[in-house]
């Protein structure tokens, strides 16, 4: 089974971009969050896309938004899954990863979570994109807007080429500029002071997303513009 042939049925199974990084890419990942930490058969990350329906996020009650992200985890979990199935049928191994919760890693103190391994750094690494200074993936085509899906796998595949020629213009500040509690430095996000403003929990122990001004202000929140693309 060929890297195009997995790529191909992600695609078919509702996936709008997918791609694979080695892991041998997987370098700088932290002690107990690389790949084979998780499965110690891991030869390859498979990664895939999905985007929001964009005007989501210019909703004026947060709970549109909201209600769009737990959907759009739900569906990334469900191509997993079937991504899973499809290498089990020939005979290879697929380890879902959550595209959202659970996670075991969790500092109280500084209300700062990690999933098992990083789906923004694996998108990176699988040449979906690029890391922007609002700290979320960027897709050229499909903007900020996307959210991530993962699974390892013991097939060592061919991986995609990663993403050069692309980047956040050099003085562009929107995303750290209009982050309320100046939680974002350009490489990383303070989280304890991020979630006290981008998310809440109401009485009836709803969990909504208060805030994304870093994602919806982002030029690119959309994709690149592109010569005849109008956004």
């Amino acid at each position: 089974m060929t890297s195009n042939e997995i790529k191909e049925f992600a695609l078919r199974t509702g996936a709008e971009k997918c791609g694979i990084a080695g892991i041998a890419r997987y370098t700088e990942a932290p002690k107990g969050f690389h790949p084979t930490d998780i499965y110690k058969e891991s030869q390859s990350v498979i990664v895939f896309l999905k985007q929001m329906p964009t005007e989501n996020i210019l909703a004026s009650n947060p709970v549109p938004y909201s209600h769009a992200a737990y959907l759009m985890y739900a569906e990334l979990d469900r191509i997993g899954m079937e991504l899973c199935r499809f290498l089990q049928k020939h005979n290879q191994h697929g380890i879902l990863i959550p595209a959202d919760v659970p996670y075991l890693s969790w500092d109280e103190e500084n209300k700062h979570g990690q999933g098992i391994i990083s789906l923004r750094h694996s998108a990176y690494l699988a040449g979906l994109g690029i890391l922007g200074r609002n700290t979320l993936l960027i897709n050229e085509d499909l903007g900020n807007m996307v959210y991530i899906g993962a699974i390892l796998t013991n097939a060592k595949l061919q991986e995609d080429p990663m993403v050069t020629g692309f980047d956040c213009p050099p003085n562009c500040r929107i995303c750290l500029d209009v982050c309320p509690p100046q939680a974002l430095d350009g490489t990383t996000v303070i989280q304890k002071l991020c979630r006290k403003f981008s998310s809440l929990k109401n009485e009836r122990g709803f969990d909504i997303y208060d805030c994304n001004k870093c994602r919806r202000e982002c030029q690119f929140r959309t994709g690149r513009r592109k010569k005849g693309n109008v956004q």
